[in-house]
């Protein structure tokens, strides 16, 4: 496998893309590497070519049913918040005229590849999920103290940076506290990444709040690019997948909040309606129609809310 590519994945139905060998697929992407001399001699670099399927995952299963565009939405999304932040990302290409095969233009990103971290970078505004359930229990959070008298939904004073370790496959992430960052990267990285990480969600929130959105957390990842020894930002950015998105409007703390994610899924999954125990090992049902069209249509909703753009 090549260096900056995990191993394992998901067992899932891969194109077949001329000039580019599949290496690995997750929950919801699918990498390949160039086959062709000729890609990378165009591109000018060692890169991968990330694209999104338009597969959904809920308690850590991948559904056996996709969501119309999310693969589209997530990297249209992703590429617009690229070009709002001021950090160095990985994107190297994103059109035909760039390199991405015709058959995934739209949902595929050529990027360069990285020798990623080991760490998954959450930065939390609002206090929810599981941030909330530590504060519960001992009014912190990544043992980060806290005041009382926050509630779900409550807004931080100060953004914190909360990380968590990443898992296998199939499992859940675990949050670590900044002692246990600097014991996997070391004192300069680890100080590196919680300041790019709250500069990201900092900007970002502003932006988003312009447009009445509410960014409560995010989950970025970065990576060395070996070429320079930069460290970069990877992945997906600041979309529904990576971040919780509220509507500014209908904000109120003490209450979950509606967000722009795959919610209706999640509620569905745990329905009476779904008859699905989310303890047991059985593989979540498909799902009707009207929860696939309304989880597409909350995807959608954020990309133009935020872009100010039409999803056609």
């Amino acid at each position: 496998m090549t260096e900056g590519i995990p191993t394992g994945g998901f067992e899932t139905e891969t194109l077949e893309l001329p000039g580019w060998t599949h290496v690995y697929s997750g929950k919801v992407r699918d990498l390949y590497v160039p086959a062709d001399e000729a890609i990378t001699e165009k591109i000018g670099q060692d890169c991968v070519l990330v694209v999104a399927s338009d597969r959904i995952s809920a308690y850590d299963h991948v559904l056996s049913s996709e969501i119309p565009d999310k693969g589209r939405v997530l990297t249209q999304l992703s590429l617009w918040w690229f070009d709002q932040l001021d950090v160095e990302h990985h994107v190297l290409a994103s059109t035909v005229e760039g390199g991405v095969p015709a058959a995934v233009e739209g949902r595929a990103m050529i990027c360069k590849k990285l020798d990623m971290f080991p760490v998954e970078c959450i930065a939390r505004g609002y206090l929810t999920g599981s941030g909330l359930a530590e504060y519960k229990e001992s009014r912190t959070v990544c043992n980060i103290p806290l005041p009382e008298g926050l509630v779900d939904g409550s807004r931080l004073e100060k953004a914190l940076f909360t990380p968590s370790a990443k898992a296998e496959v199939g499992e859940h992430d675990i949050n670590i506290t900044y002692d246990d960052v600097v014991a996997m990267v070391g004192d300069d990285i680890a100080a590196r990444l919680s300041e790019l990480t709250l500069k990201i969600y900092t900007r970002a929130e502003e932006i988003a709040r312009e447009r009445g959105i509410i960014l409560a957390d995010t989950k970025v990842e970065f990576g060395i690019d070996a070429a320079t020894g930069v460290i970069t930002l990877g992945d997906e950015v600041l979309t529904p997948d990576s971040s919780r998105f509220w509507d500014a409007s209908t904000y109120a703390p003490g209450q979950s909040q509606p967000s722009y994610d795959k919610q209706y899924v999640r509620d569905w999954l745990t329905s009476a309606e779904s008859g699905w125990d989310k303890s047991s090992d059985t593989p979540p049902p498909a799902l009707p129609a009207e929860v696939v069209e309304r989880t597409r249509a909350r995807y959608v909703e954020a990309y133009e809310k935020l872009t100010g753009r039409t999803f056609a």
